[in-house]
């Protein structure tokens, strides 16, 4: 019998590598706001931002359509452009990088920790410049970076920190939530991210920061006053989240802890399932087994060079397992590459970007599920010799 087929005949349920929990009462509540009339930015949008505040220790937030554009918009408020340099990592999804480009600065990667696949801060001061203006950070997984030691390097230096905090929602640092201190903090609530409004992200706005440049920005420059007066003194875009997302994503939010304290008891059991497999000793890179501040948004393995990626997720999707990749090394892709970057200059980037590999995670799962991922990726893995 195929290893694809569970016992009796019954093919096995295809498990996503992560799959969205909407319950009930927030469809109901999508329904209500259908009914409303009122389907743009309105007054769910703004319940959202005040839950979000709330949930960051009562820093002022703004939600948009994106996680992407949240990030551009906080380089613009910062006055970042032209001439300007922003440090980041290598490995995140490319949209950390774009968005530095999109403000017409220029992006210095500095390598990645090994063990934590977050940015290296023994390299990064080696890499600031007189054009550096900005830190930018990624939380890669969930699992933060050295925050003390990233502020004391950004005040030491002058400079200004943005957050790439994506996949970080309800993660923490030495007992303070990621984005309730700091500087700009931006957040994802795309469908795969621990806590979702379909499409949209939010910004975290720091006390010096203006929230009413940031809802510019968010909707064309617009500034209103009255009931007929308008003007517009800068180019902004188009990044309202609707009131259908906001009211999504605050039914999310009342759910996230929820969620992932359950992703940290799944995480668990992949550690104890890989123990029991041996696969630290055959070969495969485990992520740190950290429990207390990440908020375990994925669980990625890096495979050893004999099992090419490709061919382990093809297996594992013919035993019905979803994979991912997160991610590709950002300077090796072509625009990168035009930039003056090539293969070589960040090695650990290049090593953990060619092997990792992202295993089924997501609250829904049931215990029996992460067993069943680690049998067979073992599995796969003998057949490569692994």
């Amino acid at each position: 019998m195929s290893a694809s087929h569970a016992a009796g005949g019954q093919a096995a349920e295809f498990l996503p590598f992560t799959r969205p929990d909407i319950d009930e009462e927030t469809i109901a509540g999508v329904v209500e706001v259908l009914r409303s009339g009122w389907l743009t930015t309105g007054p769910w949008n703004a319940r959202f931002e005040q839950a979000l505040s709330e949930y960051f220790g009562g820093r002022t937030v703004r939600a948009f359509n994106s996680g992407t554009v949240t990030m551009e918009i906080a380089l613009r408020m910062m006055g970042v452009g032209a001439g300007d340099e922003v440090i980041t990592t290598p490995l995140s999804w490319v949209a950390t990088a774009n968005v530095i480009l999109a403000v017409g600065a220029r992006p210095v990667f500095v390598d990645i920790d090994p063990r934590t696949r977050n940015l290296d801060l023994d390299q990064l001061e080696a890499a600031i410049g007189p054009a550096t203006r900005v830190l930018l950070p990624v939380h890669l997984a969930g699992l933060p970076c050295d925050l003390d030691r990233l502020y004391d390097i950004a005040a030491r230096r002058g400079l200004r920190v943005l957050e790439d905090a994506a996949q970080a929602i309800g993660s923490s640092w030495r007992g303070r939530r990621v984005g309730s201190f700091g500087d700009f903090a931006s957040f994802s609530f795309h469908p795969n991210k621990n806590a979702t409004s379909i499409e949209g992200g939010c910004l975290v706005l720091p006390a010096d920061a203006d929230p009413a440049l940031s809802e510019r920005y968010r909707l064309q420059g617009v500034r209103r006053f009255g009931l007929d007066g308008m003007d517009v003194d800068l180019v902004g875009g188009k990044a309202n989240l609707t009131d259908v997302a906001a009211r999504v994503g605050w039914g999310q939010l009342q759910r996230v802890e929820a969620f992932n304290a359950r992703r940290r008891e799944l995480a668990r059991a992949y550690f104890e399932a890989a123990d029991a497999a041996g696969l630290e000793a055959r070969g495969v890179q485990l992520p740190p087994r950290e429990f207390e501040d990440s908020n375990w948004h994925m669980f990625q393995v890096v495979l050893p060079a004999q099992a090419p990626r490709a061919a382990v997720m093809q297996a594992l999707k013919d035993r019905g397992i979803g994979s991912g990749v997160h991610y590709p090394p950002i300077h090796l892709f072509s625009l990168y590459r035009k930039l003056g970057f090539a293969p070589g200059d960040f090695p650990q980037a290049e090593r953990i970007g060619a092997g990792i590999l992202t295993l089924p995670l997501f609250p829904a799962m049931r215990d029996g599920e992460v067993e069943r991922v680690v049998r067979e990726f073992s599995a796969v893995l003998r057949e490569f010799g692994v």
